[in-house]
């Protein structure tokens, strides 16, 4: 694996543009284009599985919140939901060719190495308009191959800023997706978690934003412990059982709420 760089020293009037582009809104067509070619890649090779995809909502901002281990991560969270999501992603990406395509795909940058409230504004300015963002609860790729110890504040600060709802993603499997090479394709399965809303507060400190994205993380670790633990099978199945339950439950209160009152 790559060594990491941990700050760009390119100056942040570089990333002017590709932040402009994504705060007026311009997706376009390359979203589509990438998501349909990288899409059956996905499914073919790496045989990924989306379980309650419905629990993103369908309307309204959200925040999509997934573990991280590979740069696949953006698709993995992604192709399963018909939202177009964007996406916050390290600043080292934004480089000649690719930087076409991440700007022109809704993706903008977060200036590694430095405090860039930038990237926070692109954030909220796509949140404040209904949007979908994926934003890493660990901030970076963990390097272990497992979760990181602990979540970075900054998903705790943008939930709270833009009181979104956030949905904790665990993304199990993608730990070895980078070793294409040596033929190895391991099996994804991607769960999305019940949502979280947090009370709104403008300037929250770093002790608010840590607690809320710890928060996030316990939720993201509970349910990737559960894969790994169960695998994939019995969480289909447990999820397939929830529905049901759910849904006896909604036709018991609707026939409840039709019942004559005896007096």
């Amino acid at each position: 694996m790559k060594a990491q760089v941990y700050k760009d020293p390119r100056p942040a009037e570089y990333f002017t543009p590709f932040h402009e582009r994504v705060r007026r809104g311009h997706q376009g067509w390359m979203y589509e284009f990438v998501r349909s070619m990288v899409t059956p890649y996905l499914l073919i090779f790496h045989r990924t599985r989306c379980i309650d995809s419905d629990r993103i909502p369908a309307q309204g901002s959200v925040i999509i919140a997934p573990n991280h281990f590979s740069f696949l991560d953006h698709f993995f969270s992604a192709i399963y939901t018909r939202r177009r999501v964007q996406f916050m992603a390290k600043s080292q990406l934004f480089k000649p060719p690719m930087q076409f395509i991440f700007s022109h795909g809704g993706v903008f940058p977060i200036r590694r190495g430095h405090r860039d409230e930038e990237g926070f504004i692109s954030a909220k300015a796509i949140l404040g308009r209904g949007g979908t963002v994926v934003m890493y609860a660990e901030g970076g790729r963990s390097r272990t191959e497992d979760l990181s110890e602990q979540a970075k504040p900054g998903i705790g600060r943008l939930a709270l800023e833009s009181g979104a709802a956030v949905v904790p993603t665990a993304i199990y499997g993608s730990q070895k997706a980078r070793n294409w090479k040596r033929l190895q394709f391991p099996k994804v399965t991607v769960q999305y978690g019940t949502p979280l809303r947090f009370e709104r507060v403008d300037n929250p400190s770093r002790e608010q934003s840590q607690a809320a994205a710890d928060i996030i993380f316990e939720r993201i670790r509970e349910t990737y412990d559960g894969l790994a633990e169960s695998g994939r099978a019995r969480a289909v199945r447990a999820s397939r059982a929830a529905r049901r339950a759910a849904a006896a439950a909604q036709r018991s209160a609707e026939a409840a709420g039709r019942r004559p009152v005896v007096r």
